[in-house]
């Protein structure tokens, strides 16, 4: 039965860590195999990346991606598994919507740990490395950093990418309008701007052509009705139908994620207590600081 007042979420890149999720792994079964499950797909061993993350592979974009979506999924099975309350709604940051996917029976997860490695492939081929760029603006308002954008453009590309949290926008583009943008936004008074340590601008116009890619490659799966509404990125909408959820996932990779909405959003829905589904305390952050009155639970170990 759905605990109406229950929500879920799960966080995207940036949260992955080497060795993430190893306490389960040694005390769970269905966490390992998970991860087993994940591998056949993928054809290589994916715990054994996450374990040891030679030449700091985890943090390629199509290793990154399939590993989060594979923790944050053995996560959501250890929980069911366990009795845990199925919830009202799903939400995930960015890549994390495709681990709401796999949770909401939209997608296998073998199709999903496959999409999201050609994702990040495709993210990563569509801009040479070093030419585009991510920056964290924080302490100013969201319509100011969108008039930063629109000035440091000058024929180039940058937009505001993640709008996360009061007074923190994430911003992607080509990397010399990045930097004109950090300078204005330092000058506008920002408490803090700069550049983030990601090799693929996502979420703005320079990924359409990842998204043509990914198009085609996402006709060759096939998509469910979603079990659990999930509220999706680009506009905080609730979905369950499967090519509503397609159309919108397109968008996501060249259109603003809106977090801070979405949180909102699920508020308005009726959820009181919100809990973030896979490694790490990010979203759980964010969270915090878009509204105190939510009760939130980051849940990767044995004692969470």
């Amino acid at each position: 039965m759905n605990n109406s007042q229950l929500s879920f979420v799960f966080p995207g890149q940036g949260s992955q860590s080497k060795g993430m999720l190893s306490e389960l792994v040694d005390e769970y079964e269905i966490v390992r195999l998970t991860y087993d499950e994940a591998s056949v797909a993928l054809g290589f061993d994916l715990w054994q990346l996450i374990l040891e993350n030679p030449q700091d592979k985890l943090n390629l974009t199509s290793h990154t991606q399939p590993a989060l979506l594979a923790s944050s999924v053995a996560i959501w099975r250890l929980w069911i598994q366990q009795g845990g309350d199925k919830p009202a709604f799903l939400a995930g940051h960015s890549l994390g919507e495709y681990s709401a996917l796999v949770c909401a029976g939209v997608i296998s997860l073998k199709d999903a740990v496959s999409l999201v490695a050609d994702r990040g492939k495709f993210m990563q081929e569509a801009v040479p490395e070093g030419s585009g760029a991510m920056a964290a603006i924080l302490g100013l308002p969201d319509e100011q950093v969108i008039e930063i954008c629109a000035h440091a453009a000058q024929s180039e590309v940058v937009s505001a990418a993640n709008f996360n949290s009061n007074g923190q926008v994430v911003i992607a583009g080509d990397k010399n309008a990045i930097e004109r943008a950090i300078e204005l936004a330092k000058e506008q008074g920002a408490k803090r701007a700069m550049l983030l340590a990601v090799s693929v601008p996502s979420h703005c116009a320079l990924m359409r052509e990842a998204a043509e890619r990914f198009a085609e490659r996402m006709e060759l799966i096939q998509f469910a009705n979603a079990s659990i509404p999930i509220i999706q990125n680009v506009d905080a909408e609730k979905r369950t139908d499967a090519e509503a959820i397609k159309k919108a996932l397109l968008e996501q990779l060249y259109c603003s994620v809106h977090w801070w909405l979405s949180v909102t959003r699920l508020k308005e829905l009726g959820s009181t207590t919100i809990i973030e589904c896979g490694p790490g305390k990010v979203l759980s952050g964010l969270i915090k600081r878009i509204d105190r009155s939510l009760e939130i639970f980051p849940v990767h170990d044995s004692d969470s």
